[in-house]
């Protein structure tokens, strides 16, 4: 036999054995833990905070790859401006290309309330949102994060914030993108209701973003259940914020919320999110006050507590 065919031969035996073992993962391999990291987990640093090394929104791809991490997650806030700009997404989204990094969404706040009481002002809000939209796209996001504030009963607030989203996501679709909403201030911090939102809307670009963390609400002091409220958003989640604060001394994966006080069982959230089945990225989001004024730190704590659940709860 000659050589060429006996390297013809090893080639397709060696092909059909990777076969095999690719069809063997595909049906008996655990999910893969996919994490993102959300912007804001270094808040300080692009806010330019005393005591903080001063960071450059333009270095956030850099940051994450180098924390091995493949995905990112923007906020609004550190555009230039506070504005939505064509040319700094393009710009990011080159530099993302750049250390293969998968831009997810962007943040948005202080846009206009999309269950404002008025139609106008609702209107002008979808407007103002309608930009942040271009701009996420221009960054190939799947998605911008908004917020579901508005004003009146628990049924008065969600006739008018089912409007606004309905409306918001017409736009949406004309760039093959999601609006989100998470648990964040005022009747938002209520999963439950977040869950009904979703009902009333009925939209398959509509979805919501779980935050392990946001379920106080200042206005109204009330601390909503964060674990009823976090499984009942799970089914309509397309992202997820793993809030992570300073671990409460002796317990390894429980943290405090800085702003409220109340601790949050990160385990028993993990726990949560494996059962729903959820199958998207799961963002880093640390707040912790860090005495070492690193938030490299505490991301990188958060990583490695996202990791060890991931792995006990995959079975």
């Amino acid at each position: 036999m000659s050589h060429s065919n006996i390297n013809r031969r090893h080639f397709i035996a060696a092909s059909a054995l990777a076969a095999l073992a690719s069809s063997c993962k595909s049906f008996s391999s655990k999910p893969e833990l996919q994490i993102s990291l959300a912007q804001y987990s270094l808040h300080r640093g692009f806010f330019g905070k005393s005591g903080y090394k001063k960071l450059d929104s333009l270095d956030f791809p850099k940051i994450t790859r180098s924390l091995d991490i493949a995905a990112c997650e923007y906020v609004g806030a550190f555009f230039p401006g506070r504005k939505p700009d064509l040319k700094f997404s393009k710009e990011m989204n080159k530099r993302s290309q750049d250390f293969g990094i998968e831009n997810l969404l962007v943040m948005v706040d202080g846009n206009g309330n999309l269950g404002d009481p008025s139609s106008s002002k609702r209107d002008q809000a979808v407007a103002n949102h309608r930009k942040w939209l271009e701009a996420a796209a221009e960054l190939n996001c799947h998605s911008i994060r908004v917020n579901a504030r508005s004003q009146g009963s628990t049924d008065e607030q969600r006739k008018l914030l089912a409007d606004g989203m309905s409306k918001l996501c017409a736009e949406a679709k004309e760039f093959n993108m999601n609006i989100l909403i998470e648990n964040h201030g005022g009747l938002s911090s209520d999963g439950e209701f977040l869950a009904s939102l979703m009902k009333e809307v009925n939209l398959d670009n509509f979805g919501t973003l779980p935050d392990f963390g946001n379920f106080w609400d200042r206005e109204s002091k009330t601390l909503f259940d964060p674990y009823a409220g976090t499984k009942a958003m799970l089914p309509y989640a397309k992202a997820l914020s793993a809030k992570t604060y300073d671990l409460v001394p002796g317990k390894k994966y429980t943290v405090k919320n800085r702003h409220f006080g109340y601790e949050i069982d990160v385990e028993r959230m993990m726990k949560l999110t494996v059962e729903s089945a959820y199958k998207g990225w799961i963002g880093i989001e640390y707040e912790g006050t860090n005495p070492s004024k690193n938030e490299i730190e505490g991301i990188q704590m958060s990583k490695k507590i996202l990791e060890e659940l991931w792995a006990k709860y995959q079975v």
